[in-house]
């Protein structure tokens, strides 16, 4: 008698919501998967559904059940992946947050290679600089640009990037460059609103660490929006240089008040936990450690 089959017959019946359509899912017939869970239900000595015409529900002991046998099969879908991993690859679904632009600009040509790696792995990857919560949306692990805030969360650190505070020369000419943080109170800031520390944007100068409350001209969850605008003369950015690296080399920016250096940001791997941590979250951290410090390139910058 196979109980892990039974499990799983019982458990793909409550989730598809039928017995035919659990038949269907499993590519079995429904008498089998009927006779899997009466014989379940017979050795345990319990009804686990009620059913109807119209409908399956859980009892109470089912209910209980579902979440032991949950965890169960789980557990061996894990020890599976790690004995797979073991032989270097990873399988299943494998689901990654990255902010957008960072996501599209060096994360993206990462992707392929990973894939063709592991051909067993599905990847759902989501891009967004929204702060997501890992374990309540459901997702394996995230990569974040950030001063990383203590937490519950486990995280590497694969590469960094620091902030510049920039303009296109054309603005300079007509406004002229701020010489010092306090002076920007005088000029169009463009802010980005997903900013941890909001409107408040720190520096460390000849005196110290300094830091100023700007008033954006413009505000947006965008930071490449902020790049374009800036680059069209609009104002004054503060942006990682991931973001502004190819306009400075181009001219199309250029650094200002650079006596005064902003924020570094670290490029982080998180994930929820050490302990049990999935394979293929393992082998895809390693993976894009490697890749990005392959480079040699300290502030993850195209344009250097």
């Amino acid at each position: 008698m196979d109980r892990f089959q039974e499990m799983r017959v019982f458990t793909a019946v409550v989730d598809a919501g039928s017995f035919v359509a659990a038949a269907d899912a499993l590519e079995m017939s429904k008498p089998a998967v009927s006779r899997h869970v009466a014989e379940l239900e017979q050795r345990l000595g319990v009804r686990l559904l009620h059913r109807t015409t119209r409908r399956l529900s859980l009892t109470v002991e089912g209910e209980v059940f579902l979440a032991r046998c949950r965890e169960l099969l789980s557990g061996v879908d894990e020890a599976e992946a790690e004995v797979s991993a073991r032989g270097g690859s990873a399988v299943g679904l494998l689901k990654v947050s990255a902010p957008v632009s960072f996501g599209i600009r060096h994360l993206a040509p990462l992707w392929a290679e990973f894939m063709a790696r592991h051909p067993q792995l599905t990847l759902d990857l989501t891009l967004t600089d929204r702060f997501i919560d890992l374990v309540d949306e459901g997702f394996d692990m995230a990569v974040r640009v950030a001063r990383l805030p203590s937490s519950s969360l486990v995280s590497r650190r694969l590469a960094s990037t620091r902030m510049v505070l920039c303009a296109s020369p054309d603005y300079v000419r007509k406004h002229g460059a701020p010489s010092r943080p306090a002076d920007l109170a005088a000029h169009a800031v463009l802010g980005y609103s997903l900013f941890a520390t909001g409107d408040t944007w720190e520096f460390e100068g000849p005196d110290g660490t300094e830091s100023v409350r700007v008033k954006p001209r413009m505000q947006t969850n965008s930071g490449d929006t902020c790049v374009a605008v800036a680059v069209g003369g609009g104002g004054i950015v503060l942006q990682p240089l991931f973001l502004v690296g190819e306009a400075l080399e181009s001219g199309a920016l250029v650094e200002v008040m650079p006596g005064y250096r902003s924020v570094e940001l670290g490029i982080y791997a998180v994930y929820p936990t050490r302990k049990h941590m999935p394979p293929k979250v393992r082998l895809l951290v390693d993976h894009l450690a490697e890749r990005l410090s392959a480079s040699g390139q300290r502030d993850v910058d195209p344009g250097r």
